[in-house]
């Protein structure tokens, strides 16, 4: 009697198995490793999203943060000045704008995905000011023993215009200190400061602060946030799906929650 029908009978549970084993190879194969540089305002919006865009893609996303513009080791322009090996950035829109005129991003690849409007707080429990109007928000300011911003977007607008449209620069001089690379809020929790002031999606993560409130409408800032392709992105068109899923309309609610607007409701 041939023992080739039984061995051929015992290895037939093990076929779907080793279908199953080679599907998976193959997907390990085409799965791209996706180098993402965020900036923080955008940052909380991409981590709730990244897990959904691994599970539909397959990829997987090797994630960094660093701000848009300012002279630290993390900010994305020196980042990107030294080489280092990043696909997609997502940055404020005026600084991604001038990086992709110097060549360092690849043309016609740059999404808008969000705005994003300044919002001040204080550390939870401290005494909440009224800035909902301009004059509310300078006594703030004047009230306030230390005023934290960022040295990006939101700092280099309060530093630059916001203190001179409300006629204090002289008077802050001492009292308001730019912060470099930390989130502002974490000033404010720690005690550093008594009042800061950053983008609103920046502060939302934050622990141990609580938001005042957004500036008033007469004196607010809104950034612009935008993503685009690295231009010698190791993972172009991986990276380009990313771009497209970030930007998609159908997540415009996830990027809301966290404290900004989408711009596929703007463009409604």
């Amino acid at each position: 009697m041939s023992l080739q029908p039984a061995l051929l009978r015992k290895s037939r549970p093990l076929l779907p198995a080793l279908v199953a084993l080679a599907l998976l190879a193959a997907g390990a194969a085409h799965a791209a490793e996706i180098r993402v540089v965020s900036s923080g305002g955008f940052a909380q919006a991409y981590k709730n999203l990244a897990a959904d865009y691994e599970r539909a893609s397959g990829d997987h996303l090797v994630s960094e943060w660093g701000p848009s513009m300012g002279t630290t080791a993390k900010a994305i322009p020196a980042r990107l000045a030294r080489g280092e090996p990043i696909d997609v950035v997502i940055m404020v829109g005026d600084a991604l704008d001038k990086l992709m005129a110097e060549g360092k991003l690849a043309a016609g690849t740059k999404v808008v995905l969000a705005d994003s409007p300044i919002a001040c707080a204080v550390r939870r429990g401290a005494p909440k000011p009224d800035i909902s109007t301009t004059e509310g928000l300078r006594n703030a300011f004047l009230k306030a023993n230390k005023v934290a911003y960022s040295d990006s977007a939101s700092g280099v607008y309060i530093e630059t215009q916001l203190m001179k449209k409300l006629g204090i620069v002289e008077q802050m001089q001492g009292k308001a200190a730019k912060i470099p690379a930390t989130p502002v809020g974490e000033i404010v929790a720690h005690g550093q400061a008594d009042f800061g002031c950053q983008q609103r999606s920046e502060l939302m993560p934050v622990e141990g602060i609580e938001i005042v409130g957004l500036l008033p409408a007469d004196v607010q800032q809104m950034t612009e946030f935008s993503a685009a392709l690295v231009r010698d992105a190791k993972q172009p068109e991986a990276g380009r799906a990313l771009l497209k899923f970030l930007s998609s309309p159908e997540h415009a609610g996830a990027i809301e929650a966290t404290g900004l607007v989408p711009a596929a409701k703007t463009k409604q």
